[in-house]
């Protein structure tokens, strides 16, 4: 007798500048999706797999800047291929669905357009870490700089070694993440984040059902944590 394999799951990212609100974003989508019986794995980048978080502590308090864009970009790389081998491909694998809060589009964002690394380099590393785990459907939550900023203050914790940056560079980030929002538009779906989260949550969960689930209309939305 031939067991039937489970369908793979949906894998959703979400993308965009500092303070625009992915991680409320992420357990907001994942909450909704569990009240459909869906199994959800959330998860993040840099970081989600034991190997990647002894990373990201590298990557994110600036140890590895000194390195040059280059160096720091393959280090993502190695990050998220354990990422990928370890928590990405094999829940998705048995059917669950997958929410991460960043993925390749940062790492063309930040090290790419921002950090002038050669696309060609990038590419090669994204077929060797990632292959055909390419997201369904990616989020980029979009906010000005200035609000961004505000949000990063108020959380009351030390800025890390990106949301450090000068205003010029989130400039920079933002028009880079539309860019790419608009030469993958199958793909990439832009979010004005600067609404309430209730208001984004339910904008976002249009789009999943839309795309993804095709269910007809959503339930009301739970609301956020305050």
């Amino acid at each position: 007798m031939i067991e039937s394999r489970p369908k793979r799951g949906s894998f959703i990212t979400f993308e965009g500048g500092e303070g625009s609100g992915k991680s409320t974003q992420v357990s907001l989508l994942a909450e909704r999706l569990r009240l459909r019986g869906i199994d959800v794995v959330t998860t993040r980048e840099p970081g989600g797999s034991p190997g990647a978080e002894a990373m990201r502590l590298l990557l994110l308090n600036g140890v590895v800047k000194p390195l040059g864009p280059t160096a720091e970009t393959m280090i993502f790389a190695a990050a998220r291929d354990d990422h990928v081998q370890t928590t990405i491909a094999p829940s998705l694998a048995r059917g669950a669905w997958v929410i991460c809060d960043r993925f390749m589009d940062s790492t063309r964002v930040y090290q790419g357009a921002l950090g002038s690394v050669d696309e060609r380099i990038i590419r090669t590393l994204e077929r060797v870490t990632i292959g055909d785990t390419i997201p369904d459907l990616t989020f980029i939550l979009d906010v000005p700089v200035e609000v961004g900023f505000a949000r990063v203050s108020h959380r009351g914790q030390e800025k890390d070694r990106f949301e450090s940056e000068e205003i010029e560079f989130h400039i920079q980030l933002r028009e880079a993440f539309l860019a790419l929002a608009r030469s993958e538009p199958k793909r990439c779906l832009v979010i004005d984040a600067s609404q309430s989260p209730e208001t984004v949550a339910t904008r976002i969960w249009l789009a999943v059902v839309e795309r993804l689930l095709k269910l007809g209309a959503p339930q009301t939305m739970p609301r956020a944590a305050s």
